[in-house]
C-alpha cells in the first residue's frame, strides 16, 4: 500500500492501522517474548509512523512498517535475552475452517500443529522469511527490505525452508 494520493497524514495512519495492525501483531508475536511486548512494538511502530515524515515511507508502507516493527521486537528480545517458542495456542490461530465437522476440524488442527512444529525446527532466518512471505503476503522485495537480506538470499531461504518442510512432512505421511 502506498501513501494516499492526497498526502494526508491522518488518512495514511488510519489506512495503515486498518490494514496492517493485525498482521503486524501476528508478526510481532513470533519475534517478541510475549503478547504485551508484541502489542507495544506494534504501537511504537504506528507512533513512529505518526512522527516520521511521510517521505520516509517513500511509497513502501508495508516494508517500512514491517521493518520498524521487526527492529522494535528485536531490540526487546536483545534486552531480555529470551525467546518464547510458538505454542499450541498459536497454532489454533492458523486453523481456519468452514467445516463444522469435529473430526475434520481435529484433523486440520493436528496437521497444522505438525506443520508448525516442523516450521519451528527450521533456522530462525528461514522461519522469518517464510512467515513474511506466506503468512503476511509480502513479496521477495518486501521481505528483503524488512530483513535487510538480498532478494536472492530471501529466495534461497524460502526455497530451502520449503524443501526441508516438504521432506519432513512427506516422512510423516509415510510413517
Amino acid at each position: 500500500m502506498d501513501e494516499p494520493a492526497d498526502g494526508s497524514r491522518d488518512e495514511l495512519l488510519r489506512s495503515a492501522v486498518g490494514r496492517f495492525e493485525r498482521p503486524l501483531l501476528l508478526y510481532a508475536q513470533r519475534i517478541a517474548p510475549d503478547i504485551d511486548r508484541a502489542r507495544d512494538a506494534v504501537q511504537e511502530t504506528f507512533a513512529r509512523l505518526c512522527d516520521d515524515p511521510p517521505a520516509d515511507v517513500n511509497g513502501h508502507l508495508a516494508e517500512w512498517l514491517y521493518t520498524v516493527c521487526r527492529s522494535r521486537c528485536l531490540d526487546q528480545r536483545r534486552k531480555e535475552k529470551r525467546v518464547k517458542p510458538m505454542t499450541e495456542a498459536h497454532a489454533e490461530s492458523f486453523v481456519t475452517s468452514t467445516s463444522s465437522d469435529p473430526a475434520r476440524l481435529t484433523e486440520q488442527r493436528d496437521a497444522t500443529s505438525h506443520v508448525l512444529k516442523q516450521l519451528a525446527r527450521l533456522p530462525a532466518n528461514q522461519q522469518e522469511v517464510l512467515r513474511l512471505k506466506f503468512q503476511h503476503g509480502l513479496s521477495y522485495r518486501e521481505v528483503s527490505a524488512v530483513t535487510g537480506l538480498s532478494e536472492t538470499n530471501v529466495g534461497f531461504l524460502i526455497h530451502t525452508g520449503l524443501k526441508t518442510l516438504r521432506e519432513r512432512l512427506a516422512t510423516r505421511d509415510t510413517e
